[in-house]
């Protein structure tokens, strides 16, 4: 009782450090991963990650404890449940979610398990004896006899998604020597920095972000102009409407501020402004074409002088 007491207070006291330690905590599902699988998977996070594991009455109790001062553990009681383990990091969390759910072994069918996918039956040779067909029979597996060996002739789903996998199936895909199915890790939740949220989160990228943010002010900016009432967002255009409005006024009277001369100007002089720009333009020219007179003639000049020396 007393080791068991020590190992309590030991195990609690590494989950405070580690808790304190590291700002984020992958919440990880062990079904069916092996010790060895363990180890290579600690390997590697070596560095990057701490992999702890305990029994869920001893953590929940562990983290009750730790809620008084830290009250954002509250939101890891909730997962806590089923077979589930902890990486804890303060490295970058989707680096260290790949390499989590890279580390995948190979595994036989097994009667009972859940098929973590669709599992296919490919059409071949089997080389199995006549004597079988009747097996395959059974299970819907299509079959002919070909050079005294039983050939499956087309591909059949003989497993579907979440289905549970039955002692026949398991038998068939033994024989075959298929493993359909993989075993590791599985990231339940994330925990960071006091936030908890799925993996999924993981893969939205910088540009999504910015997309969603804009479009986020671009909604705000509408409902505030339509609804009259004033946001960050819409200031700027509420000003620049308004401003419009009051040269609209201007204009359409005989009321004239700094901001509206040039236009009324404009507005009763049209001809003037429209003379103006050609004879802009007309100007432009003559001096373009001194510049490139005045060129041609520097280089006639150095031509000149260069068949005077050398001539």
């Amino acid at each position: 009782m007393g080791a068991n007491k020590e190992k309590k207070v030991e195990y609690f006291s590494k989950l405070k450090q580690l808790l304190e330690e590291y700002k984020s905590v992958f919440i990880v599902g062990v079904d069916n991963v092996s010790s060895q699988q363990m180890h290579e998977i600690r390997k590697a996070l070596r560095k990057d990650a701490v992999v702890l594991m305990g029994k869920n009455t001893m953590v929940r109790r562990a983290l009750r404890g730790f809620i008084a001062e830290n009250p954002d553990y509250e939101k890891l009681m909730p997962f806590v449940r089923g077979n589930v383990g902890f990486v804890f990091t303060n490295s970058d969390l989707k680096t260290i979610r790949n390499v989590i759910l890279e580390n995948k072994v190979a595994a036989p069918a097994r009667a009972g398990a859940i098929a973590p996918g669709d599992v296919f039956v490919p059409a071949g040779n089997t080389g199995m004896e006549p004597g079988k067909t009747s097996f395959f029979q059974a299970l819907g597996v299509p079959t002919k006899i070909a050079r005294g060996t039983i050939e499956i002739t087309t591909d059949v789903k003989i497993l579907t998604k979440d289905q549970k996998v039955g002692p026949s199936e398991a038998t068939l895909l033994n024989m075959l020597n298929i493993s359909p199915f993989t075993y590791g890790l599985t990231v339940v939740q994330v925990y960071d920095d006091g936030q908890v949220f799925p993996s999924s989160i993981l893969d939205i990228t910088d540009e999504e972000l910015v997309g969603h943010f804009v479009s986020a002010i671009s909604t705000i900016t509408q409902i505030s102009l339509a609804a009259g009432y004033p946001t960050i967002p819409a200031v700027s255009h509420q000003i620049i409407n308004n401003y419009k409005n009051i040269l609209a006024l201007s204009v359409a009277t005989d009321y004239t501020f700094e901001g509206s001369e040039a236009i009324k100007d404009r507005i009763a002089n049209p001809d003037a402004y429209a003379a103006a720009a050609p004879a802009a333009a007309a100007s432009s020219a003559p001096a373009e074409e001194a510049t490139a007179a005045a060129a041609e003639e520097e280089e006639e000049s150095d031509d000149d002088m260069g068949f005077d020396l050398f001539g």
